[in-house]
């Protein structure tokens, strides 16, 4: 693990853009069945349905029962007529808009089973104004406004309330697209250099990139040397050394060369459009996933129909059309879901809310359904189960002239100017030992191999083992063995092409990752690691954290191919950091992203861990289950009344002489939904 110096050079501040960990686009959208609702719209729609809904709730009785509160006087009806027509043909356009998307795919769900039940509740209500005001037919027919406009203000209210607490994960393309500069310095054919857009690029151009410039376009080095930060695309903790003939990836960032390169891809063709295009379709395959409570309306949608065709046609034989209308619209209004719009909507929202104050910033709830069945969680290694910056472990002196501190102070004397990891990182020990340092002057990088200055007209270099190689220095490799085993890399001091002593650094593992690997495989979830840094250090880290599966030097193709492949034996958490872990975070069936991590990342999540504390995840794989156990006690408590109720309003008990009488059924649909509301209050995370 001679590993060279220069090759763990990355940019310190690795462009942590800002995110709002709290914030949310209420202009967001949201698809159900096939429709897309706007967020504003549909606040704008539940204010007024809620409006509207109050007068209607005082003027007309619920199933036929008048109320203590109620008030009733000459032309109530037609008011509570023309208030409910808005309701329904207004504020009940999402839903009407949902069922159209649903039935086009052939699979009606909740959206459908809201609109047949306000379409029947209104025809019938309508009928029943006409029937009791205007023709006086006895006896009165009773009207369902009441049943109407409860049924739409709760599930606007329901609908509001789970798309506050999911954010938009479109987002993470946009950011992709933010990677690359505005501007490019284009080198024509007669040499002279100019500033073009960076979208005016095409294959085979050439390019200056000044140093701590981005790189605007995938291509090949064709004069020049540098070194690359390719952290941001590739996810690996160091800087790249590139020479004549090397690949650069658009996105990535340059050193401290300046390079000239040929253009190779670029738009559709280049590498963060390829990272982009997996995004979008792990994005399309998992928002096909159903959800509990859309199977729960899908049955009741047919449940409904085919017990009130059933007590139609047999009322009809036994008593008469007249009699079998209003059992057949009993039927289909008692399906409505009160309780089922807000079963899963109240479990959403109390997820939500304890999770912020555990550090879990949850964007799409949808995805924790399934925590039960998770059977593998894979991660990243770098800046995930690691801190994703290197810190001094051990410092020798070789020589007797010079005490182990004295080797820091002269290496972070000569290394001073340079913002290098490792640079950084023995920066920082000196300052902590309070070492004043001496003045460097000639220093310069010694390319592929580290920065060599001089201090008091005394030549120095801080260098990788390849440099003593290369140059026939002598060093006894088992002095750093015990370092190097630990995932460390090693820097020499010399002076006078002799070593005088080592420092060695490494990239330290987070105090939260093996407390939450252990968990894992308590909950039978075994953990895989899945990183591009080579093997030695993933085997190193895989091994003090007792993980017996990790894959290595991948690049973000591969580790999309082994989430896709894992994901065929069960189902999969994703946990990464960096835009590489982008199409794994959602593809994957629940994917994690680390809070200190890019904006592309975060926004290809499903959850994100706040305080970047991996142990988090324990709090969130505990939250997850006991939600999903909570939302299927709702579903139950939602929709299993219907169970009784159904053949009861139907008649099935008829031949006794029982019927299910609509204002018995309208106290046990409202009992469920305080029962659902209930429910929901207890989600604790313990």
């Amino acid at each position: 693990m001679n590993m060279d110096h220069d090759m763990h050079h990355m940019d310190h501040d690795m462009h942590h853009m800002d995110h709002d960990m709290n914030g949310m686009d209420h202009s967001q959208m949201m698809n159900h069945g096939g429709h897309m609702m706007d967020m504003g719209d549909m606040k704008k729609k539940f204010w007024i349905s809620l409006i509207l809904t109050i007068p209607i709730i005082l003027m007309s009785p619920m199933m036929g029962m008048q109320l203590p509160f109620q008030l009733t006087f000459p032309g109530s009806n037609f008011i509570v007529l023309i208030l409910g027509s808005i309701l329904f043909f207004y504020c009940s356009t999402p839903f009407f808009s949902g069922a159209k998307g649903e039935i086009k795919n052939k699979k009606p769900e909740m959206m459908s089973l809201i609109t047949l039940g306000i379409s029947v509740a209104y025809v019938y209500s309508v009928y029943s104004v006409v029937a009791n005001d205007i023709l006086n037919i006895t006896p009165k027919v009773n009207d369902f406004f009441w049943e109407l406009s409860t049924l739409i203000v709760i599930m606007l209210l329901g609908h509001r309330i789970e798309m506050n607490s999911i954010m938009n994960a479109g987002s993470a393309i946009n950011k992709l697209s933010k990677l690359l500069p505005d501007s490019a310095h284009l080198i024509s054919e007669n040499g002279d250099i100019k500033d073009v857009s960076t979208n005016k690029l095409a294959v085979g151009n050439s390019i200056l990139i000044k140093s701590g410039e981005q790189i605007p376009a995938d291509g090949k080095i064709y004069d020049g040397s540098t070194s690359v930060n390719e952290s941001l695309v590739t996810g690996e903790s160091r800087s790249v050394n590139k020479q004549t003939n090397n690949d650069v990836i658009g996105g990535s960032i340059n050193g401290d060369g300046t390079i000239k390169v040929k253009i190779s891809g670029t738009g559709s063709s280049g590498y963060l459009s390829k990272v982009k295009n997996m995004v979008q379709e792990a994005q399309s395959s998992k928002s096909k996933t159903e959800t509990a409570a859309n199977q729960v309306a899908s049955y009741l949608f047919y449940a409904a129909l085919v017990v009130a065709i059933i007590a139609f046609v047999a009322w009809s034989f036994v008593r008469g059309v007249s009699f079998a209308i209003p059992v057949t619209v009993t039927v289909l209004i008692i399906a409505c879901p009160h309780a089922l719009g807000l079963a899963v909507p109240l479990i959403t929202s109390r997820t939500t809310s304890l999770a912020a104050t555990n550090g879990l910033l949850i964007r799409n709830k949808n995805a924790l359904d399934g925590i039960n069945d998770i059977k593998y969680a894979l991660m990243d290694k770098t800046g995930t189960l690691t801190e994703g910056k290197f810190k001094v472990n051990g410092y020798v002196s070789l020589d007797q002239n010079y005490s182990d501190d004295e080797i820091v102070k002269i290496a972070a004397s000569v290394e001073q100017n340079s913002n290098h990891p490792l640079a950084n990182g023995i920066a920082e020990i000196a300052k902590q030992k309070g070492l004043s340092l001496y003045e460097v002057i000639n220093d310069t990088q010694i390319t592929g191999y580290g920065v060599k200055g001089t201090l008091n007209n005394n030549d120095f270099a801080v260098v990788s083992a390849a440099y003593l190689d290369a140059n026939n220095i002598k060093y006894t490799a088992q002095d750093t063995q015990n370092y190097l085993n630990d995932g460390n890399s090693v820097s020499y001091v010399i002076k006078d092409n002799v070593a005088i002593g080592f420092i060695a650094e490494g990239d330290s593992i987070k105090k939260g990752s093996k407390a939450m690997v252990q968990y894992l495989l308590s909950q039978n979830i075994t953990p895989v690691m899945l990183t591009g840094d080579n093997k030695d250090a993933a085997a190193k880290v895989a091994s003090l954290l007792g993980i017996s599966e990790f894959k290595a030097q991948l690049l973000p193709e591969d580790k999309q191919k082994n989430v896709l492949s894992y994901q065929k034996q069960g189902k999969t958490i994703f946990i990464g950091d960096g835009i590489n872990d982008a199409p794994s975070l959602t593809q994957s069936d629940i994917g994690i992203a680390i809070g200190s991590g890019t904006d592309v990342a975060i926004d290809s999540a499903d959850v994100v861990l706040v305080n970047s504390d991996p142990n988090d995840i324990v709090s969130l794989v505990k939250l997850a289950k006991n939600s999903h156990r909570k939302m299927i006690q709702n579903l139950w408590w939602g929709a299993g009344y219907n169970i009784l109720a159904l053949p009861l309003a139907a008649g099935i008990l008829g031949f006794a002489g029982i019927m299910l009488d609509p204002m018995v059924g309208a106290i046990v649909m409202s009992l469920s939904t305080v029962i659902v509301a209930l429910n929901a209050l207890t989600l604790k995370i313990k």
